[in-house]
């Protein structure tokens, strides 16, 4: 008897399991990938307590049949509902639909039954990408079987008077929302694409101009080094010419590693620029911008880092049409200004945050600043760095 119960213990273990992995496209697996708790969407559990406060509209009556339907339906809602968000989005609308069904088996006996009602339709399209037109003609034609099954069993018609208004009104805001999301989603991988694109780009210019800068110049010294190698028993004098040559060819070619390094390193803001182009015209926002002037990489980098923090923000939560980068002179300063005519940080709720505090904190690790202006209609990004650092020789 006793390996009867771990046995099935154990199989009720792996049930268990099995059962609270999350789909890859679930609610669940979602929120995880959006950097959020597994446990966001059990929040929206806070609304069951409607299932304990609709006895005290019918007079107060909470009876022992009460309790005892609540006790039967209240862990199958749960039940339900986890599953619903662990799902896959296109196997999750069963689980909602049995929340319906729940609420249309009890409604003889248990009001409190309509909450189960407003969970399943607020949750019918969970994780589902359809347009709101259908959604809301599924909560019409569920909101009439309600009525028909709740007129049929006695319910006076101020009850439903509100149930449809209520479950299209938070369905709407929940899908919205959920838009918003997937928008965001596609929006990030779009943005990593544009990054991912642009270096790989920047790697084979840099292999193309390496194979063409050495591959000439190490093929001369290679040729010196063997004839002087032949040459070495027969004519020493011959030998150290050819020796003597190629080690020039080689300071030479040295010399040039160190200045495409160097222009290497001062592509970084205009490598930064295009890819900050292609970003906002992906979320159809037209850039302009100058040509950065010629400054130490130390200089560079931080400001590219700079514009591409900006850049993001534009393209996140400006809902911008036109975006600026100019370089100006301003007496002994360097003034890298970025501008929008987006919607502004206020209205964005993305004001002085993470991102606006780490720019700051790279223009004082230069010994600059940054000033940041926002309203509706504007918004101003200047980073301000030494001229006479800016002018320092890379």
């Amino acid at each position: 008897m006793q390996a009867g119960i771990r046995s099935a213990s154990q199989r009720l273990r792996r049930w268990a399991s099995a059962s609270l992995v999350p789909a890859p496209d679930s609610s669940v697996a979602c929120n995880v990938r959006r950097g959020k708790s597994p446990w966001t969407d059990a929040v929206h559990l806070l609304w069951s307590a409607w299932l304990f406060i609709t006895p005290l509209f019918g007079g107060g009556h909470y009876t022992l049949f009460w309790l005892a339907l609540t006790l039967a339906s209240y862990p199958l809602f749960l039940v339900l509902y986890g599953k619903a968000v662990l799902a896959s989005r296109h196997d999750a609308w069963p689980y909602p639909l049995g929340m319906i069904a729940l609420c249309l088996v009890l409604l003889p006996w248990y009001p409190s039954g309509f909450s189960y009602f407003v969970f399943g339709c607020v949750m019918l399209h969970t994780g589902r990408r359809g347009s709101l037109l259908r959604y809301w003609l599924h909560l019409v034609l569920l909101n009439g079987l309600l009525a028909l099954c709740a007129t049929l069993v006695g319910y006076p018609w101020q009850i439903l008077a509100w149930m449809l208004p209520m479950t299209m009104i938070i369905g709407t805001i929940v899908g919205v929302e959920q838009m918003s999301h997937d928008k965001d989603a596609a929006l990030q991988l779009s943005h990593d694409e544009v990054r991912r694109l642009a270096a790989t780009a920047e790697r084979e210019r840099i292999g193309r101009d390496l194979h063409d800068l050495l591959g000439h110049t190490l093929s001369l010294i290679t040729l010196k080094l063997e004839l002087s190698r032949r040459l070495i028993d027969r004519d020493p004098a011959a030998a150290r010419v050819e020796i003597a040559e190629a080690e020039k060819v080689a300071r030479h070619a040295l010399a040039e590693v160190r200045a495409a390094v160097t222009g290497f390193r001062a592509a970084d803001l205009a490598a930064e620029l295009a890819s900050a182009r292609l970003l906002l015209e992906s979320s159809g926002v037209s850039l302009e911008y100058d040509e950065p002037p010629a400054m130490p990489a130390d200089i560079e980098r931080p400001l590219a880092l700079v514009l591409r923090e900006a850049a993001t923000n534009i393209a996140r939560h400006a809902q911008a049409a036109r975006a600026e980068v100019r370089f100006l002179r301003v007496g002994e300063q360097l003034h890298m200004r970025i501008s929008d005519d987006g919607r502004g940080a206020g209205s964005a709720g993305n004001g002085d945050g993470n991102g606006l505090a780490g720019m700051r904190e790279r223009m004082r690790s230069l010994g600059g600043s940054l000033a940041f202006a926002s309203a509706r209609g504007s918004t101003v990004v200047d980073a301000v760095v030494p001229l006479q650092a800016a002018e320092q020789p890379a």
